[in-house]
């Protein structure tokens, strides 16, 4: 779990609402339902108009990996890669046939599977690198589309909140309703700031982060999988792949 996509959301709204009842105001002023509906109803309408409607599952398909992490351990996939290179400089390459479908990541298996199969390494590294830019395109998606989702919900605060104004100016000869209109106003606004720069704006950057750090995984497994192509000795192959925990990942104490 990362705890930090949970406390960020709940300092951040915390220190809004806490600042608004040290100034004498009411949270309850803050509850608008018709505030919410125009701005962040109409922000995802926006949103799932620029994109295709797949893209709509994967971007919240996404959100378990910013609140529950990436689950893309480096430091694994480096020492089964080590595994196998022992047991393929050991008894062959082909003996590697019966771990293809026991590895851990799909990608893994796919390299594993065009060492296994004799596949020429340039060929290899030109059909894995096709595929990591397939992933790389992929793995954008949720990123662009809580951004746009954030570029969104600002405009349609000032939309709400013209929307509000207009109810006012239509009531002037009702005060009773001239409060709630104003209220709607202010309110649509703050719910589009809030929303875009305390939720779906660090959603993105928290999934532009974990995308890097899958990625970084990848290019790591197939640099490991050439190089026990190439007959490289286990303690090399772990040492050059080692580079790229020591750099994307914090080191364990």
């Amino acid at each position: 779990m990362d705890l930090s996509a949970f406390l960020g959301i709940l300092v951040g709204i915390g220190c809004i609402l806490g600042g608004q009842a040290m100034e004498g105001g009411s949270i309850k002023s803050l509850t608008q339902p018709t505030a919410f509906i125009i701005v962040v109803g109409g922000a995802l309408g926006a949103t799932m108009a620029s994109f295709p409607i797949s893209a709509l599952g994967q971007a919240f398909g996404a959100l378990k990996i910013v609140f529950l992490g990436g689950g893309e351990k480096g430091e694994e996939y480096v020492q089964e890669i080590i595994r196998y290179a022992a047991k393929a400089r050991k008894n062959g390459i082909i003996s590697l046939e019966a771990d293809i479908k026991a590895a851990k990541d799909p990608f893994l298996q796919k390299a594993l599977r065009f060492v296994v199969d004799g596949v020429d390494p340039k060929v290899l590294q030109g059909i894995m690198e096709t595929e990591l830019g397939k992933l790389e395109e992929e793995g954008e998606i949720p990123v662009k589309f809580f951004e746009g989702f954030g570029g969104y919900l600002p405009t349609l605060g000032i939309i709400g909140a013209v929307l509000g104004l207009i109810q006012v100016m239509q009531n002037l000869n009702d005060p009773s309703k001239l409060g709630e209109g104003i209220a709607v106003a202010f309110v649509a606004t703050v719910y589009g700031l809030v929303a875009a720069n305390l939720i779906t704006l660090p959603w993105a950057n928290k999934l532009k982060i974990r995308h890097k750090e899958a990625m970084t995984v990848k290019a790591m497994i197939l640099e490991g999988v050439l190089a026990m192509q190439a007959g490289e000795h286990p303690q090399i192959i772990e040492e050059r792949l080692k580079a790229y925990i020591h750099i994307h990942e914090p080191k364990k104490k």
